[in-house]
């Protein structure tokens, strides 16, 4: 297939690019380059390529620097998504998005899954939830993948912060003990991703790893896992003061993946073991 890659240089974007070279024709669309909050310059870059499918990774991420920013954060996420999913929609091709679980606000006592009303708290998961209903109004032939805690090869993530961190001596490590999330590497989305492109399927689909933890039970497992010998300590949320506030359950059930027969993701042990089995010096 002909694969465009929005956001293609950013840390979920590299794997995609990764993941799919082989076998598929690809175009990275990022800055500075192509700027998808400029409709004309998007339709341009999209046209050109004339992609069969076209995977939107590109998105303004830092939370907290949306709320200082809100404008850019709505411009990217919202009015960048709506001019992908219009160009899509008029060129024929195949829309696969990646949103978060901060479309939610993170008070629910059990899993999110997709029929659960979104409420976000933040800017960043107001601007994201903005995408995903531009992409559903402008572009019909669409899969919605919501992710959460993500991290891979190059980062950012907080698992690149935190091993980072355990690395250099210093008084004990505090890490949050009291939000719980499902941690996902971006080799899981991608994988999922790859069949999704062999399914006719749409809609909005959950797509976090299986299993939960908490910042700190994610934290001390990877530092036991490279052998880094540094204490970790619990804290409560309230102890570290972030302009953007932090959803206390990021947890999000794959109820569509399941129902529509997709094999469950795989689990957030399993999957930072083989990252960190491959990139021990993180």
């Amino acid at each position: 297939m002909r694969i465009l890659i929005t956001g293609g240089n950013g840390m979920l974007g590299r794997e995609l690019v990764r993941a799919l070279a082989v076998s598929h024709t690809l175009r990275i669309a990022d800055l500075p380059e192509t700027d998808i909050t400029q409709v004309s310059d998007c339709f341009a870059k999209i046209r050109d390529f004339r992609p069969e499918v076209i995977l939107h990774a590109a998105a303004a991420t830092d939370v907290d620097g949306c709320e200082s920013e809100p404008d850019r954060a709505f411009r990217v996420n919202a009015v960048g998504s709506a001019n992908v999913a219009h160009a899509a929609e008029r060129l024929g091709a195949r829309l696969i998005a990646f949103s978060t679980d901060y479309v939610f606000d993170g008070t629910a006592p059990r899993p999110y899954h997709e029929w659960d009303t979104p409420a976000p708290r933040t800017v960043y998961g107001a601007s994201k939830l903005a995408g995903e209903e531009a992409i559903r109004i402008h572009c019909p032939n669409h899969v919605i993948l919501r992710i959460a805690w993500l991290y891979g090869p190059g980062g950012p993530s907080f698992l690149h912060t935190i091993l980072g961190k355990a690395r250099h001596p210093g008084p004990p490590l505090r890490v949050v003990n009291d939000q719980w999330g499902n941690p996902t590497s971006t080799r899981a989305v991608a994988e999922l991703v790859v069949r999704l492109l062999d399914q006719p399927v749409a809609g909005l689909f959950h797509a976090s790893c299986e299993g939960e933890a908490t910042w700190f039970e994610f934290a001390r497992t990877a530092i036991a896992f490279v052998g880094i010998q540094r204490e970790i300590l619990p804290c409560t949320t309230a102890e570290f003061h972030r302009p953007a506030p932090r959803p206390a359950n990021s947890r999000l059930e794959k109820r569509r993946l399941r129902l529509h027969g997709f094999p469950p993701m795989p689990d957030w042990r399993d999957e930072l073991a083989c990252f960190l089995r491959h990139y021990p010096d993180l």
